[in-house]
């Protein structure tokens, strides 16, 4: 049978724009779990969205796209430890129970803390999600209590027992600059607070992948725009994760070979802070800081020197493909303002 893939929701306000913090390509890892007997915890925080395989059995029962405890007969709760890939502030969350119909928890709490090592069994844990009940196959968008600080552990609780799909937290990291100093850094790096804010299009693939660490692991591992029939230019924009002045950009297709852009671009400017819509808005604008570029299949790209425009300290760049196409990774190196 077919894999069922559960569709993309649609984002809250607070939730577009936003990292989803609870991804391995952060670092971040389900770290543990009260029980995991029908379904493996780390299948919680998968980057690709939950599938549903008619038929498909293991030795313990049925098989399920997610983390799943077994009934419980006794007092108590399950719950799912998970280690943040750095320090983070989470403005909501998404308690996914897609495909968890008769097998979902009733109700979930999520609990937030700031440890250098596993919080200890007295550990103060500051609750961000108080209990909220859940839904059969649903998305559940919270939005999150602030807590006093950035966090790096955070504990899934669900009550009393039973599966969920996926956990997304939304929100942003906090990098430690001062160990960097004035040295060159990936200022666009999903670990140095780098977003993806807006595109045009993103038909194939994962859009965040692009600011990931490595390089692709298949042409689904990056950003991909469907074929272009009309005349025009797919785009992209990234806000830093700190004011810099641009020294170096890398564009890599790796995997793209049939379907890599002819050429790139890139556009940047210092932006006010502000709702994304007006970063948009004036895009289009942005003074060019490198210029139309030949690209090759399966390759990555340096530019540096002569190849970049001087622009001062910048807060955002934004990537133009001409036509359309794939671009595995998209990096931006320079000093911080």
């Amino acid at each position: 049978m077919t894999d069922i893939t559960a569709p993309l929701p649609e984002l809250p306000e607070w939730a577009r724009g936003a990292v989803n913090l609870a991804s391995p390509r952060l670092g971040t890892v389900a770290h543990a779990a009260s029980d995991e007997f029908f379904a493996p915890r780390d299948r919680l925080i998968r980057d690709a969205p939950p599938v549903f395989r008619p038929g498909l059995y293991d030795e313990h029962g049925k098989w399920m796209d997610g983390w799943e405890s077994r009934r419980r007969r006794d007092s108590g709760h399950d719950w799912c430890l998970i280690r943040l890939g750095g320090p983070a502030v989470i403005h909501g969350v998404d308690i996914d129970t897609s495909f968890f119909t008769g097998n979902y928890p009733p109700a979930a709490a999520i609990h937030a803390i700031w440890s250098e090592a596993e919080p200890a069994a007295d550990a103060e844990w500051c609750e961000i999600v108080p209990p909220t009940a859940l839904g059969p196959d649903a998305h559940h968008f919270l939005t999150a209590r602030e807590a006093p600080g950035p966090v790096n552990w955070v504990r899934l609780d669900i009550f009393p027992d039973g599966g969920v799909a996926r956990l997304r937290l939304y929100g942003r990291l906090v990098p430690d600059w001062g160990a960097a100093g004035g040295d060159v850094l990936e200022l666009s790096a999903l670990r140095h607070g780098g977003r993806v804010v807006a595109f045009n299009d993103a038909h194939y693939g994962d859009v965040w992948a692009i600011l990931s660490e490595g390089r692709g692991r298949d042409m689904g591992d990056g950003w991909e725009t469907r074929r272009r029939r009309e005349p025009g230019h797919d785009w992209l924009i990234v806000a830093l994760g700190a004011a810099g002045t641009v020294e170096r950009i890398e564009i890599d297709t790796c995997h793209f070979r049939g379907n890599y852009p002819d050429r790139a671009s890139v556009q940047a400017a210092r932006v006010a802070p502000g709702p994304d819509s007006a970063v948009v808005a004036g895009a289009m604008f942005w003074p060019q800081i490198l210029a139309e570029q030949k690209l090759q299949a399966d390759h990555v790209h340096v530019f540096s020197g002569a190849d970049i425009t001087a622009a001062g300290p910048v807060t955002h760049v934004k990537l133009n493909i001409h036509p359309d196409g794939g671009i595995s990774r998209f990096r931006v190196f320079g000093r911080r303002a």
